[in-house]
């Protein structure tokens, strides 16, 4: 039986559900990114970053290759650079919302 397209966004979602996959995939929509590159730029012990990468790799969002001796890693979709955009969008707009909301809850303001 096939898994129903709400179900896959869902699981598609929860990969995306942490903040330090998020981050890689930032930085990784900028450019490429060797391993000690990654860490350097997300203040996360190697092992969790480890096991970040894993989870993006498995769900297909990100490769790795060999140059040299170092591990580098690529977005293997370029639709999250757009899919993080969009995020950012979503955020600025919520969080609009919700200023001009507290504006009108504030004592004193003309609502």
């Amino acid at each position: 039986m096939a898994t129903p397209l709400y179900q896959a966004k869902a699981e598609f979602f929860r990969t995306l559900g942490h903040p330090v996959r998020i981050r890689v995939l930032e930085l990784l929509s900028e450019r490429d990114h060797a391993v000690h590159e990654l860490l350097a730029a997300i203040a996360v012990e190697p092992s969790n970053l480890s096991q970040q990468l894993a989870v993006l790799r498995r769900a297909g969002l990100v490769r790795q290759s060999r140059e040299g001796g170092q591990v580098v890693y690529s977005v293997s979709v370029p639709e999250v650079r757009e899919l993080l955009v969009v995020a950012r969008r979503i955020l600025v707009g919520v969080l609009d919302e919700q200023s001009a909301l507290k504006q009108e809850l504030t004592p004193g303001s003309a609502a």
